[in-house]
């Protein structure tokens, strides 16, 4: 039988590169925590469910814990040549971690990589440690053979619903479905586990974690750690700046704001120079500080900016050389320099337990990135002479946008809380406070309240509304007597019997916001206009300007009486007037019915999605009394359908925008238990 040659030299190299380490290194001893999350791990997959998903914190140990678990983990029965394990990183820097670990926790193991074309493993190894750009490779996978393997590990797995991640998988697992239509499931002599760990275990995008794994085993927040000192003490400050983060485009796949729009408000001299001075006053003496930029200008831009302060900063971006970015971050490491700055590069696997300070230079959205950003200086580090990390972070201070992660809302505290010097402590003890039921319960029983100064005013939009006999606008009646009706937009408008209306508007003008009234006379009958098709109105002539709505009101209603309907007539605006109170005529129901009848279906969903269920027109009408029958075609002539149904539109738009933020929000939540299947 001829025998295939196993690249020896390979399995050589990493072990004298490992093992030598380890030889004089003290035996791994698990946290409790640890073993407690082994435990975990291994009854499940004995119950059966062999797709798993571990959520452990930045500088918790994953590395350790999985590696660990492949050592526990025993060939299936029926199989015992299935020793092998796989385990896929997004990086050859998480590559070269895992490899080490793995030599220290076993070193009679072979550990092999495959990564680009540097690193070719044989597929034979105890341990092999792929990333997954290089498996995408065909010929790449195919050297890995499933039923030689006990177990796929799955690091940084929030990245496992990708179809990426997702063509690897399939290879393993028959029920991970691979998004090319034409894949053939592989048929394996045993279920392989896919055990999944990440920081964050959960996506912002959307795409189904569950669709890789059922359940979630184990999960550990980050302010647990802290508290039991498994991480470093943190100190927290938060800035002020001066951005505004309102007109700032977001993806809609991810939810978070684009790069290119964000860097236009966060890359400025402003605020670069700010990110700077708050560095010189509160951490100056921090040895280790790294900085999260929004993209490679920002980078380089705030780069500069340290340096001309004088402060020695350097920087890396994903075009940086793999042997350059490692050189830089080694130097960092040993305290070569202290300011070390980014961009989407050490937001994940970054393994640099010197960090004493992070700047969070770039806003975002995702409870995750901002975890992953601060997770980074959360590593004990007690041989470099670290006792905490400072965390700083920038906050919008002009138009805070909803949704926007920052240390306050971490700890669920308003954004706008100015936060300086806090420990975990102290910010949760703020947040009891500000929850304590004797506190937001307290009430002004002051009895010198004083007396109001102005009247609010509030348009009611549904313009088949019949409050206040169909009015639109009840306030109205303690500023006249006049049966106006408010038509939306600050638009009030008083029919004048047949004999014109008068309209009441806000306008601009150089002395400020005034109120303009306009009277509009008839030209023809209604009736003779609509046989001539022309207008039965003359143009509208300007009455009068005011400084507020009242006074316009009150000079309106006279040039009404003395004008429009002089006379005994003028009777007959009054909102008590007689006729008013009388039924509702036939030809006044049948014009309101028809122009509800006309209101698009659409609309008619979104007013009930907005402000519930009304009840059906037809029921009303039907009891309608001719002054509110004349209010409603009032404002129906006016424009009160056109404008309620854009501030309908908006309403909507505004409840499906704030329903897909609350979308988002639940997916960052993790939970030990089973995942969903779908999105």
């Amino acid at each position: 039988m001829k025998c295939t040659p196993r690249p020896l030299g390979l399995l050589w190299r990493f072990s004298r590169l490992y093992s030598t380490s380890a030889a004089g290194s003290l035996p791994v001893v698990l946290r409790p925590y640890q073993e407690t999350c082994l435990q975990a791990c291994l009854d499940s997959l004995k119950s059966g469910v062999a797709r798993i998903g571990v959520s452990l914190p930045t500088g918790s140990g994953k590395t350790t814990v999985f590696t660990t678990l492949i050592d526990r983990l025993k060939p299936p029965q029926g199989n015992p040549n299935a020793k092998q394990a796989l385990i896929i990183v997004n990086s050859i820097e998480l590559a070269r971690q895992s490899a080490a670990q793995a030599t220290r926790i076993n070193p009679k193991w072979s550990v092999e990589i495959e990564q680009g074309a540097k690193h070719q493993a044989s597929g034979r190894a105890d341990i092999t440690i792929a990333t997954y750009q290089t498996l995408l490779q065909p010929a790449r996978l195919a050297k890995f053979e499933p039923d030689r393997f006990k177990a796929i590990v799955v690091d940084e797995a929030h990245h496992a619903a990708a179809p990426s991640y997702r063509r690897i998988l399939s290879h393993f697992h028959p029920s991970i479905k691979n998004p090319d239509p034409t894949f053939v499931p592989p048929k394996l002599e045993h279920p392989i586990p896919i055990i999944g760990f990440s920081a964050t275990f959960s996506r912002h995008d959307g795409l189904a974690l569950g669709s890789v794994f059922e359940h979630i085993v184990y999960h550990r927040d980050f302010l647990e750690m802290i508290k039991e000192e498994w991480l470093c003490n943190v100190r927290f400050t938060t800035v002020k700046a001066n951005i505004n983060l309102s007109e700032v485009t977001v993806n809609s796949r991810t939810g978070d704001f684009n790069p290119t729009s964000l860097a236009q408000v966060i890359n400025t001299s402003t605020v670069n120079r700010l990110v700077v001075q708050t560095w010189l006053d509160r951490a100056a003496e921090r040895k280790s500080t790294l900085v999260f930029c929004v993209n490679l200008a920002h980078v380089r831009e705030l780069t500069s900016t340290f340096r001309a302060a004088g402060v020695d900063a350097r920087y890396v971006y994903s075009g940086t050389p793999a042997s350059e970015r490692a050189a830089l971050v080694t130097s960092f490491k040993t305290g070569a320099y202290p300011v070390l700055l980014n961009c989407a590069v050490l937001t994940e696997g970054a393994d640099i337990p010197n960090i004493d300070c992070v700047i969070v230079a770039r806003p975002t959205k995702s409870r995750n990135i901002f975890a992953q950003m601060i997770g980074r200086g959360m590593r004990l580090s007690p041989d470099t002479g670290k006792e905490d990390c400072r965390i700083i972070d920038f906050v919008d201070s002009t138009a805070r946008v909803s949704g926007v992660v920052s240390i306050p809302s971490l700890f669920g505290l308003d954004p706008s809380e100015v936060v300086d010097d806090e420990s975990t402590e102290s910010l949760e003890e703020r947040r009891e406070e500000h929850t304590d039921p004797l506190i937001t319960s307290k009430q002004d029983t002051r009895d010198d309240v004083p007396d109001p100064t102005s009247v609010t005013y509030t348009d009611y939009d549904d313009p088949f509304s019949f409050v206040d006999q169909g009015s639109g606008a009840p306030q109205l009646r303690k500023l006249s007597n006049y049966a106006w009706v408010g038509c939306g937009g600050d638009i009030y408008v008083l029919e004048c019997l047949g004999k014109g209306y008068i309209r009441i508007e806000p306008m601009e003008s150089k002395e400020g916001n005034l109120w303009q009234a306009s009277f509009t006379p008839p030209t023809l009958p209604m009736a003779t206009a609509l046989t001539l098709k022309i207008s039965p109105f003359q143009r509208s002539r300007k009455i009068l300007t005011a400084n507020n709505l009242a006074d316009a009101l009150k000079g309106s209603d006279t040039y009404a009486r003395t004008k429009a309907v002089p006379g005994p007539m003028a009777l007959g605006l009054l909102r008590s007037a007689k006729w008013r109170q009388g039924p509702a005529s036939d030809s006044q129901k049948a014009w309101v019915r028809k122009r509800s009848v006309k209101r698009d279906a659409t609309l008619q969903s979104l007013q009930e999605s907005v402000e519930g269920s009304p009840a059906k027109p037809e029921d009303r009408f039907a009891k309608m009394t001719k002054g509110e029958a004349a209010n409603l075609i009032t404002r129906l002539k006016h424009g009160a359908q056109a404008r309620y149904e854009k501030r309908a539109k908006e309403k909507q738009r505004v409840a499906m925008a704030a329903e897909k933020e609350r979308l988002r929000r639940s997916r960052e939540h993790v939970a030990v238990g089973p995942l969903p299947s779908s999105h």
